[in-house]
């Protein structure tokens, strides 16, 4: 897998901090997917570009080991406007490699994807991470999530 440079970039979404550590993640950020969905928050943030949900893990305290903050949202022009309860986020040009999970969403499709991604003999740069979830995603159990994390 070759990595590919990614220009700057700014989101605004929802947030919440977190640790991989006794299972925690996998509480929070189900529970940050609940509250996006049910909340709207999709349509509630400014000068977004398109509709395509992103989930970016950034503010590593160490590496996916220790505590690190999960961004639920979208891509914006600016982040002249963040609405209450919001987080926004710049992201500097950076390299990344590609990984795609593919399959159901509900059955663990990018969790598996992740658990290659942790086993795998990266030089990782622990400063933001993402996946996209855009038209190849709209359909939970045939779904393609393209998963960028962040290299040396």
């Amino acid at each position: 897998m070759n990595n590919q440079k990614i220009g700057p970039f700014s989101v605004i979404g929802i947030s919440v901090r977190t640790t991989n550590e006794n299972g925690q993640s996998g509480k929070d950020i189900p529970s940050l997917w609940r509250k996006f969905m049910s909340d709207g928050i999709l349509e509630k943030i400014p000068n977004r570009i398109d509709d395509t949900i992103y989930c970016i893990y950034t503010d590593y305290e160490k590496d996916h080991t220790r505590p690190y903050t999960t961004i639920l949202g979208c891509r914006v022009e600016n982040l002249d406007q963040i609405p209450d309860q919001m987080t926004g986020k710049a992201f500097e040009e950076a390299q990344y490699r590609k990984f795609s999970a593919k399959g159901n969403l509900m059955q663990g499709a990018v969790f598996e994807e992740w658990q290659k991604i942790w086993s795998a003999d990266l030089r990782r740069s622990f400063t933001a991470d993402f996946e996209v979830y855009g038209v190849k995603s709209v359909n939970p159990e045939n779904a393609e999530v393209d998963i960028f994390i962040a290299v040396e």
